[in-house]
């Protein structure tokens, strides 16, 4: 029976649903996450009697056909790119991005990540690094003899010493940003890479042209709403004990009709 198949799918896209829903919840306070939403699709249709074929000899034709789901399955799980609260922290080497662009992280093996998570820290030699000692690019290093370091909405980095009226420019923030940010992957630790799907990084200045700008001591908090993840988690709880009551009605049909061609 078909209806056993469709409702074992329903319940199978509902199941990576709460999955989604969960990942995000688990999140609500991951620096610079942003939420999963799931998109699903109907899969092939069975047509028994096709739209517009013929009814007689006199060319009527169906007006509306016969056709059969065989249920659902899950397309994606994109990204919701919007911008998160940006939060306070007191931290002078706390970098959030209001608007557009991720800043740009060199990894250990060479390649070039990308995070909206700003919560850098110097390294021993005194660069700015992530939370897991990935160097920022282009690199920047604060002398330890500066007593304060100032970084601008444009992203220039400059530091106070001692003896010295005048702020040192130490660096210069740069941005990425991508035609289709939703393609970027997602590797953990609060980064991303390109793929063939976000296309190559359009690297910028903050404050230029579609670029945002930066925001000293602030973090970007995740875009997660915890009352609109409820709601989607009761919503898939639900169907998914729709469907699973399909399974059971169809189950006892079945049986019925058993029990007819045994008596």
């Amino acid at each position: 029976m078909r209806a056993l198949y469709a409702a074992a799918t329903g319940m199978a896209a509902q199941e990576l649903n709460v999955q989604v829903i969960s990942n995000n919840i688990a999140n609500l306070r991951t620096t610079g996450y942003k939420r999963q939403q799931p998109h699903f699709q109907d899969l092939l249709y069975q047509n028994l009697r096709r739209a517009g074929s013929s009814t007689s000899e006199q060319n009527t034709q169906l007006p509306a056909g016969l056709a059969v789901g065989s249920g659902v399955k899950t397309s994606s799980t994109a990204r919701v790119m919007a911008q998160g609260t940006l939060t306070s922290t007191e931290k002078e080497y706390d970098v959030a991005v209001r608007g557009e662009g991720f800043f740009r992280v060199t990894m250990p093996d060479g390649r070039t990540a990308y995070t909206r998570d700003g919560s850098f820290d110097l390294s021993a030699q005194g660069q700015l690094v992530t939370r897991d000692g990935y160097l920022v690019d282009p690199g920047v290093t604060v002398p330890n003899t500066a007593t304060s370091v100032q970084i601008s909405a444009t992203g220039a980095v400059q530091a106070t010493l001692p003896g010295q009226t005048a702020p040192q420019q130490l660096g210069q923030f740069q941005l990425a940003r991508f035609v289709n940010k939703v393609g970027l992957e997602s590797i953990g630790d609060n980064l991303f890479v390109e793929t063939a799907a976000s296309g190559p990084a359009i690297n910028g200045v903050p404050g230029t042209e579609g670029f945002g700008n930066l925001q000293q001591s602030y973090l970007e908090e995740a875009n997660v709403n915890a009352v609109t993840e409820i709601s989607s988690l009761i919503a898939a709880q639900r169907a998914y004990e729709m469907n699973s009551k399909v399974v059971t009605a169809a189950d006892q049909m079945l049986s019925t009709t058993s029990q007819m061609f045994r008596s």
